[in-house]
């Protein structure tokens, strides 16, 4: 559920084991991955997955530009996009970061904000000096990812560092 104060500072999520059957991951504390880990990976990759869902049910996947700062991922995309239309009938999403071998992936939802939030211009001046592309000339929906389940994957020490992240 987003939250209703855009400024307030959220508490990191608390860090566990998945659960997936057929792999055998480390029962201890040790070697899980910290959120400031998974937050450094999100502020730094250039593109992102996204999944979302058709109205049909039917997965669709797509790469987009964004920026991860107040403790949620935000990003834009034409108001007639696949994406886009998908949002509107279904807030609820998957991000992804590029690089899979030290993959963070993010289960959420999303809210539209409005240009004429104070919280949209912060947005639109970090998109600028992240992509060097001002967002505020496309006119476009501008949404704000909450995530409620993260997941952080080391490839290199999969069985040792395989985190799941509990937003509360």
């Amino acid at each position: 559920m987003p939250r209703k104060d855009s400024l307030a500072k959220r508490k990191d999520p608390e860090a566990t084991r998945p659960t997936v059957p057929g792999y055998d991951f480390s029962t201890k504390k040790t070697g899980l991955l910290r959120w400031k880990w998974a937050a450094d990976r999100l502020k730094r990759s250039r593109q992102y997955w996204i999944a979302t869902t058709r109205p049909d049910g039917a997965p669709h996947l797509m790469i987009i530009w964004g920026v991860w700062f107040e403790e949620s991922f935000w990003f834009s995309t034409g108001a007639m996009s696949r994406k886009a239309r998908n949002l509107d009938s279904n807030p609820r999403c998957v991000i992804g970061t590029d690089n899979a071998a030290e993959a963070v992936i993010l289960e959420g939802t999303v809210e539209v904000i409005d240009a004429r939030q104070a919280a949209f211009e912060k947005f639109a001046a970090a998109y600028e000096k992240k992509y060097k592309w001002n967002v505020r000339d496309m006119a476009q929906h501008v949404y704000r990812f909450q995530p409620s389940v993260g997941f952080g994957l080391f490839e290199k020490k999969f069985d040792l560092t395989a985190t799941r992240w509990i937003f509360r």
